[in-house]
């Protein structure tokens, strides 16, 4: 009963993002900076943030928030991808990865092989790495 009136009232609205995902982790960072040091800034800026973040998640704009999601990914997205790798690399214990030296691709091969031949997929370079 509760479920569907909750699945009637999001109908039409834009619900969670990477921008609003982002804007709650700001939040909750600026509250405990503000709970630590008693700063009011801290208070107000993590106030907006998360008042920003709610107005996002009940638009019926959806369009306008795509586009400011969009542009969110294109400033933070290099940055979201470069620690999505670190994580991969630091949880794969079966894998190495290297880095092409001529067009800066990330490849992976089996660990524990010795000094293997790498060929690129992207730009066919062949180097050699110790894996």
């Amino acid at each position: 009963m509760i479920r569907n009136a909750l699945q009637r009232f999001m109908y039409g609205r834009y619900g969670n993002d990477q921008l609003n995902t982002a804007l709650l982790i700001l939040y909750v960072a600026l509250y405990v900076l503000y709970f630590l040091t008693r700063i009011e800034l801290f208070y107000w800026i993590s106030f907006v943030a998360i008042l920003f973040a709610l107005f996002r998640m009940l638009s019926r704009n959806p369009a306008r928030r795509r586009a400011e999601n969009a542009k969110f990914l294109k400033v933070a997205g290099p940055a979201i991808q470069w620690f999505r790798l670190r994580r991969t690399i630091h949880r794969d214990k079966e894998h190495c990865y290297f880095k092409c030296p001529n067009c800066g691709q990330q490849l992976r091969v089996p660990r524990g092989k010795g000094k293997i031949t790498v060929t690129c997929r992207s730009c066919g370079a062949v180097f050699e790495e110790k894996s």
